[in-house]
């Protein structure tokens, strides 16, 4: 079975209950999550053997976000041991025209004082076929650009096909920085997701006539940024996730994946939100999957849009959904009834 690697943070998330604010009452739902993390997560579910790479502390916290990977099958065995603290993110999450809100407490948290010399990529990337990371993870700061610097190098001396997830975050680093370190990072990429505001915010470039607030995006402006991305770095493939945010409860979501000659749309779905978070990621581990299984180039757009599609009706970050869950969506049967 191939082996497939992820390597960035994984938090510890405290949310209110349902869709109370934070504080409304004295109670908070931990769970963990992360970019990364969540894309290991759907492809454990999937069935494929995916290893998870970041340095967490040894104390009890940092051990149950190891235990949260390890109960859907993650391999957990590369991830560094050491540091002092596991970040945290608070997650308030909107209803109808109430966005939902994002604060970070994760300075100072062990993956952010990693250094280079923790991970050992050689002995990681031994056997694999795939290496996923996302624009978050460099942002933590400038060791862990190295790192990941390092990560890619190793990956493609091994032949390992790597894909990025561009995930830029305001809060976490400027567009300066991030155009940086991602110009850098994306020379060593292969298979690039983006959304509407990920490629504006790291390389500056936009689609036309797009209003992503005002629930107006013109598909067509897309095919530009996909192949504006692809002309810049040379990459094999580039999704691009199509949100139109009608409120905070309702979205309109699809995707276009560009593989250097077509351009394949999947089906639009109207999500009615249960949460966001983790909505991209679940995107990512189901083009991963579809990809490295063969499917055609519209086949895997559908089959990762149909996977992101079920993972706004699940709560936490972890997209707990299955292989026949996903195709039975794709195939046309988002009928939602009771299955008995």
């Amino acid at each position: 079975m191939a082996k497939i690697v992820t390597f960035g943070e994984i938090m510890l998330r405290l949310a209110p209950n349902g869709y109370y604010r934070f504080f409304q009452n004295d109670q908070m739902q931990a769970t963990f999550g992360g970019g990364e993390a969540n894309v290991a997560v759907s492809l454990a579910n999937y069935g494929m053997d995916v290893s998870f790479v970041t340095k967490l502390p040894t104390h009890a916290i940092g051990q149950a976000a190891v235990n949260s990977l390890r109960y859907f099958g993650v391999d957990t065995s590369d991830i560094v041991r050491g540091g002092d603290r596991v970040g945290i993110y608070y997650l308030e999450k909107g209803a109808s025209q109430r966005g939902s809100v994002c604060i970070y407490d994760r300075a100072h948290s062990a993956i952010q004082e990693a250094a280079p010399s923790d991970f050992d990529w050689d002995k990681i990337f031994d056997g694999a076929e795939w290496f996923h990371f996302t624009g978050i993870t460099p942002a933590l700061g400038p060791n862990v650009v190295e790192i990941c610097r390092d990560a890619c190098k190793a990956a493609k001396a091994h032949g390992v096909k790597i894909s990025c997830d561009l995930n830029y975050r305001g809060k976490l680093w400027t567009r300066a920085e991030a155009r940086a370190a991602m110009t850098d990072l994306c020379q060593y990429v292969d298979v690039c997701i983006s959304n509407e505001e990920d490629a504006k915010g790291v390389f500056g470039i936009e689609a036309e006539n797009t209003d992503i607030y005002g629930g107006k995006l013109n598909k067509e402006g897309y095919k530009s940024v996909a192949k504006q991305l692809a002309d810049k770095f040379g990459f094999e493939k580039v999704a691009i996730t199509l949100r139109t945010s009608i409120s905070a409860s309702d979205n309109d979501w699809a995707a276009m994946l560009y593989d250097g000659t077509d351009y394949c749309f999947s089906k639009e779905y109207h999500l009615r939100i249960t949460d966001r978070v983790g909505g991209g990621d679940s995107f990512g581990g189901g083009l991963i999957y579809a990809l490295m299984n063969g499917k055609s180039t519209q086949d895997a757009v559908e089959f990762a849009v149909a996977a992101s599609a079920l993972k706004h009706s699940v709560e936490g970050d972890y997209n707990r959904v299955t292989v026949s869950e996903v195709e039975k969506l794709s195939g046309g049967d988002g009928s939602g009834r009771v299955q008995r």
